[in-house]
């Protein structure tokens, strides 16, 4: 298979040993004849799980014992009947069979442990000795063992990929281990080095793999779950985003990733799943709304989607699993002529923290996204290494430290008389002493003394704000504004510091008098604010936080690719291009929290009336309509952008703007 799939589906199949009857029940040409009904062209299904069993013919691995025939061999030929494309999946840093078998195969951990402890997945503890407690090293035998099997099923079965799972790195003093990290100077007592040589073999495990897959199938599609998406660029052929917000995930973690991995030069799949909570909820199945709600939101930012579900060890069908994927996937095939080949358009760049691996992690990317995602503004994620050029503003949450490096590339966008908005210690150097561009507009004094710390806005910000001292919700810099450069909002000093004087908890700190400290400055080209604001949006979300943030940005970036007139803060709106057309995709979907701990999305939400501005420039728009029925839509030209009014959306919606080719020059890229 040459290309990403458009339309994927998704089997885990971890069983347990002891279960008596595996495929008692699968009829191959029944099951795949509904996955071809779901309108799927690419399947997802186990060769071999996390238990190290294996569900085909295999010479070298261990057959599920009670499975009596080659049920993936069997699905293979019917897959191949109905042109649709199969992966393999393999575990590979969960082996739990072959650890138990092959003790020297196990990572032993830096305590000296073979077996991890048990824990809580979703529901009440398992037993001490829990599923996932046996990790795999990859430098003992299991690395041979494990190319082998997955050699053995790409010469065997006409698959078009391979899916390698839990590929995270597992520190270990196995008697390999040890012996390497000694023969290379690694110190196997620092964690930091452990960790590092872990993430070595692991990925060098990984291009072994990759070899041996690419000298079968040439063209077969790679993808190493657990692996950093950039530390697969030369392994990998294209990237999953495993994302289940209903499970550990959330609702914060896919607007992150979706921004960030489609920078990264591979076709994206937005893997969600049909489970209620986690991945093996055999009894949880999502409302359809749910669903579509993580399928569309992936798409309006160029990601195919592909739906999870577990299949039944005994082979029953789960018919309302599949008729909730054929739901699905009919609706938005309706919608698969504004997909196809369309890119996302974006003005400005969201710079990840140094040594954040993955910009989900990070509490002020994800604030900042959802605080920018509120304020309709088209951007990415980047990380450090990411080529900038092409973005009008960079954000720098929080803390994003410039080395010597980092610092020039800065230089460069402030030469371009490009715009920064940042915060916190974003902007300092390593060590955390100076900021690093007089561009900044301020000075370095130290760490804010107060706890609580207040803000007080300017009167020429003040419109629109509370008309009183607003909480930061963070521990703040004291900052100095240079001559020139102007204080949007300045630090309100409490009464007291929240603390214990000897004789009263002080937790009633009510604000005092303003200081001299700004909390917020501009020069007209950077805006600096004190306060860690993105995480503390992330852990808070204080609107006032977020209309502060758009002064910011009125100031500095006055003419965004989308300008909002009355969609609620809870729409997403998000734009994307296809020669002679823009494309706006509004969300209007609500996760509510429910219970103790759920996030549920159980129906769409109708806006009605709705009307926003799209920058076109000089281009001719040629007509306007609502996608998939083409119904015109009203609109009239603004300057350089043009206004459009939507009479209704059913939760999602996509507004098309047809502009002439020879005005197409001045349209975003």
């Amino acid at each position: 298979m040459t290309s990403a799939p458009k339309y994927a589906l998704f089997f885990d199949h971890h069983t347990m040993p002891s279960c008596p009857d595996v495929g008692a029940n699968f009829d191959a040409d029944a099951f795949a004849e509904q996955v071809k009904q779901a309108g799927v062209d690419y399947l997802g299904f186990h060769a071999r799980d996390n238990m190290g069993m294996a569900y085909y013919d295999t010479k070298i691995g261990t057959r599920h014992p009670s499975l009596k025939f080659d049920l993936f061999g069997r699905l293979a030929e019917a897959c191949a009947k109905r042109g649709i494309a199969l992966s393999a999946y393999f575990n590979a840093g969960l082996s739990d069979e072959e650890a138990h078998r092959h003790r020297e195969w196990a990572v032993v951990s830096p305590d000296g442990r073979l077996y991890r402890e048990g824990f809580d997945r979703y529901f009440e503890p398992f037993t001490d000795q829990a599923a996932f407690n046996r990790r795999m090293c990859y430098n003992s035998g299991y690395g041979d063992h494990l190319i082998a099997m997955i050699e053995e099923v790409a010469r065997r079965y006409a698959v078009a990929g391979f899916f390698i799972d839990c590929f995270a790195p597992h520190p270990c003093i196995g008697i390999e281990c040890m012996r390497e990290m000694k023969a290379n100077g690694v110190d196997w007592r620092d964690e930091r080095q452990e960790l590092a040589f872990a993430r070595f073999s692991r990925d060098r495990l990984m291009n072994r793999i990759a070899g041996a897959v690419k000298a079968i199938k040439p063209e077969a599609l790679l993808y190493f779950n657990g692996v950093e998406y950039g530390s697969q660029s030369a392994a990998g052929t294209y990237l999953e985003c495993e994302c289940l917000p209903t499970g550990a995930w959330g609702y914060e973690v896919l607007p992150v990733r979706a921004r960030y991995m489609r920078t990264l030069g591979k076709p994206v799949i937005n893997m969600t799943g049909r489970f209620h909570m986690a991945w093996g909820d055999f009894g949880g199945i999502r409302k359809p709304a749910g669903v579509k709600y993580d399928c569309v939101y992936g798409l309006a930012n160029g990601m195919r989607p592909n739906i999870g579900c577990h299949a039944h060890p005994r082979g029953d069908i789960n018919r309302a699993v599949f008729q909730l994927v054929r739901e699905v996937y009919g609706d938005l095939r309706r919608f698969e002529p504004w997909y196809d080949g369309a890119v996302p358009v974006v003005d400005l760049a969201v710079v990840t923290p140094t040594g954040c691996l993955d910009p989900s992690e990070s509490a002020s990317v994800r604030g900042a996204t959802r605080l920018l995602c509120e304020l309709r503004q088209q951007f990415d994620v980047v990380d450090l290494q990411s080529a900038w050029d092409s973005y009008r503003m960079l954000v720098l949450p929080d803390d994003v430290r410039l080395d010597d490096e980092v610092g020039r590339r800065i230089r460069k966008h402030l030469d371009a008389g490009k715009p920064i908005l940042a915060s916190g210690h974003s902007g300092m150097d390593l060590e955390g002493t100076t900021f690093v561009n007089p561009e900044w507009g301020v000075s370095y004094r130290g760490e804010c003394p107060f706890h609580p710390a207040y803000m007080a806005v300017e009167p020429a910000w003040a419109d629109g704000l509370p008309d009183m001292p607003m909480a930061l919700y963070g521990k703040c810099l004291e900052i100095e504004a240079q001559a020139g450069v102007e204080v949007a909002a300045r630090i309100v000093a409490p009464y007291y510091n929240a603390n214990w004087d000897g004789e009263h908890g002080l937790c009633y700190t009510p604000p005092d008098q303003v200081t001299a400290w700004p909390a917020a400055v501009t020069t007209g080209q950077v805006a600096h604010l004190a306060s860690p604001l993105f995480e503390s949006y992330y852990n808070a979300a204080p609107p006032f936080h977020r209309e502060l943030v758009a002064k910011l940005l009125q100031r500095l970036f006055p003419e965004p690719l989308i300008t909002n007139d009355n969609l609620p803060s809870f729409a997403r709106v998000m734009v994307t291009s296809q020669p002679g057309k823009m494309l706006v995709h509004i969300l209007s979907y609500l996760p509510e929290k429910r219970g103790r701990a759920m996030q549920i999305i159980e129906e769409p939400i109708e806006l009605r009336d709705v009307s926003f501005r799209l920058r076109v420039g000089d281009a001719r728009v040629e007509q306007v309509y609502a996608a998939p029925d083409r119904t015109p839509l009203a609109h009239e030209r603004d300057g350089d952008y043009i206004r459009i009014h939507v009479p209704q959306v059913n939760g999602y919606g996509v507004a098309v703007a047809t502009v002439a080719e020879a005005g197409r020059k001045a349209l975003p890229c």
